[in-house]
């Protein structure tokens, strides 16, 4: 949160109580809960909002699963690679030499070009 601490936080508020003087105090106050229960109107109407535009499969979502501070991009890339199908045997021809020797052999009728599999 920005580096700030229940500490500082509270330095920042008994620095505004003063600089704010107690004749106004009160009204700031009844403006920061006024405001704070409006942003909690609105998170809960946005919340009741999505609940209707989605239905019953609302409360079917696992929410802990979308949470982007579960993202891993290792596990991601490890489930994607392991979720392909293995290439047929015929289709991929494994390269044997480096791409500019095989240039250099001419390919015959039906060949099937070379594949680096270390380069893409």
């Amino acid at each position: 949160m920005l580096g700030l601490t229940f500490d500082k936080l509270l330095i920042v508020a008994v620095i505004a109580a003063f600089v704010i003087g107690p004749e106004r105090l009160p009204a700031y106050a009844a403006k920061l809960g006024s405001l704070v229960r409006s942003l909690r109107d609105f998170a809960n109407g946005a919340k009741d909002r999505m609940r209707d535009e989605m239905g019953p499969e609302f409360d079917d979502v696992d929410w802990k699963k979308l949470d982007p501070r579960q993202y891993d991009p290792r596990r991601i890339i490890r489930e994607a690679l392991l979720e392909d199908a293995p290439a047929p045997a015929g289709a991929i021809k494994p390269v044997t030499q480096s791409a500019y020797a095989q240039r250099k052999m001419p390919l015959t009728a039906g060949a099937v070009p070379p594949f680096d599999t270390e380069s893409t």
